[in-house]
């Protein structure tokens, strides 16, 4: 690097010498241009320096101190400052070009019940919540459009459009975060997925399965994304310890999207995990969402086994525990490997809740507690090839009515569903999945699902998280 930025300079300060015709204020220019290459080259040296200064430490550390980690040894690199990117210069820094990718899926899906009926018993959803295996047939699956680059030396964005089957485009997520407040500190602003729990975060084409957890579905409307901003703060410990603080607008369910000057959303999430040996890992975290919500349309079934929209307004509070165990021979996940991950969320809702809008109208005090949980393992047992069996349950818990008791019942069915999934991944960049679910969200129906589905990744992708 020290050769490269003289020879570099010397090319650049022979450009105007051969270049007669160049006015005074090109040349001007062209200084300028070279002092701001060798400012950015310098400072990207700097922190390079520092980020090796600081694994040597880690590794030294590890290496004398009883209990140290590789996990650790990442949190003590992590925590230091990042190069800063370089800044442009004319109109050719290529470290400013966007990365691009595109997520391409497609899907059969056949169930032995009409999707168009599907319903979770016992659990009131959004009128217009995307839950269940969706269409019969063949169609596309979300393709995914990513775009993302450097800002400069403090900056970076990204964004996720979604392309749906019925040719509708939404944008998933659309942020700038920033890359050098140091500290172990990050900040994100603009639409995001919540960093709540384990799966929230995650994009569908990073799922071990084709479709999220009942609980999920039920208790967050398949997957919580909102406008706001978040913090997030990395410990400069051995211990991988990672807390983090969100503002939203509140727009997704269990929020509804109203005019508001404050917040309507606010959650907190804190993770940790670490490495066991050369072959284990591990990571658990605890998260909340307090949402608001003002008119939010619900279907619902009235104990006469009618449908009717009620509409809620008041405050939803969502726990999420996760937890994820890996494993992998020596840290090596090339050959086989194990993943264990389990995830519990519970939802308490209060406010008003009024019955039936369209007839009845008849407004009342409601409370409602609710939960559910799924557990899964994902078995690689040769390279390429994965095998994974989820297993989930909801629990309607206990709803309050007040004076609409009598016209509401949500019942005590418990709904539940097992899943049997298996993958060939011919590379990093492309996968073929079956899946079979035995679903029994509505009491007293019974629908197994088969799916088939392909997902292709093209272009510049950036790396999962764990």
């Amino acid at each position: 690097m020290h050769k490269l930025l003289p020879a570099s300079l010397a090319l650049a300060l022979a450009t105007p010498h051969c270049a007669l015709a160049e006015s005074p204020s090109d040349l001007a220019t062209l200084r300028q241009e070279i002092a701001t290459m060798r400012a950015a080259y310098e400072a990207r040296l700097e922190a390079l320096e520092t980020r090796l200064k600081a694994a040597e430490a880690a590794a030294a550390n590890s290496a004398t101190v009883p209990g140290a980690t590789a996990a650790s040894a990442a949190a003590v690199v992590a925590s230091a400052p990042p190069p800063p990117a370089p800044v442009a210069s004319g109109g050719g820094a290529n470290a400013f070009n966007p990365a691009i990718s595109l997520i391409l899926s497609g899907l059969y899906t056949s169930t032995s019940r009409d999707p168009e009926h599907f319903a979770i018993s016992g659990f009131q959803l959004p009128t217009d919540a995307e839950v269940g295996p969706g269409t019969r047939g063949l169609s596309l699956a979300e393709t995914e459009l990513g775009i993302s680059a450097n800002i400069d030396p403090w900056w970076r964005g990204s964004t996720a459009i979604a392309l749906h089957p019925d040719n509708e485009v939404s944008v998933e997520e659309a942020y700038v975060q920033t890359t050098s407040l140091g500290h172990g500190a990050s900040l994100k602003a603009g639409r995001f997925f919540s960093g709540i729990g384990y799966l929230n975060p995650q994009h569908a084409h990073t799922w071990d399965f084709v479709d999220n957890p009942l609980a999920y579905q039920a208790l967050l409307g398949t997957q919580y994304g909102d406008d706001g901003v978040q913090l997030t703060w990395l410990a400069p410990i051995d211990q991988y310890l990672e807390l983090g603080a969100e503002l939203g607008r509140g727009r997704s369910f269990p929020g509804t999207d109203t005019s508001r000057n404050g917040a309507g959303m606010v959650a907190l999430t804190a993770h940790t995990g670490g490495d066991i040996g050369a072959s284990h890992s591990w990571r658990a975290g605890l998260s909340v969402l307090r949402a608001k919500a003002k008119d939010q349309e619900l279907d619902a079934m009235n104990t006469a086994g009618n449908s009717v929209t009620n509409a809620f307004s008041g405050r939803t509070r969502v726990w999420v525990a996760d937890a994820v165990w890996k494993w992998a021979p020596n840290g090596n996940a090339t050959r086989t490997s194990f993943k264990l991950q389990g995830e519990y969320l519970r939802s308490t809702r209060d406010g008003d809740l009024v019955y039936d809008v369209d007839n009845v109208a008849s407004a009342a005090d409601y409370r409602a507690v609710q939960s559910g949980w799924y557990l899964q393992g994902i078995y690689q047992f040769m390279p390429g090839w994965r095998v994974g069996l989820r297993t989930e349950q909801l629990d309607p818990g206990s709803s309050r009515f007040g004076a609409n008791a009598a016209a509401l019942d949500l019942g005590n069915y418990r709904p539940r569903k097992n899943t049997l999934m298996f993958d060939y991944n011919p590379s990093e960049f492309s996968r073929v999945r079956l899946q079979f679910a035995r679903d029994r969200s509505r009491e007293g129906v019974t629908d197994n699902q088969f799916f088939i589905q392909y997902q292709m990744s093209l272009g510049a992708h950036g790396a999962h998280g764990y």
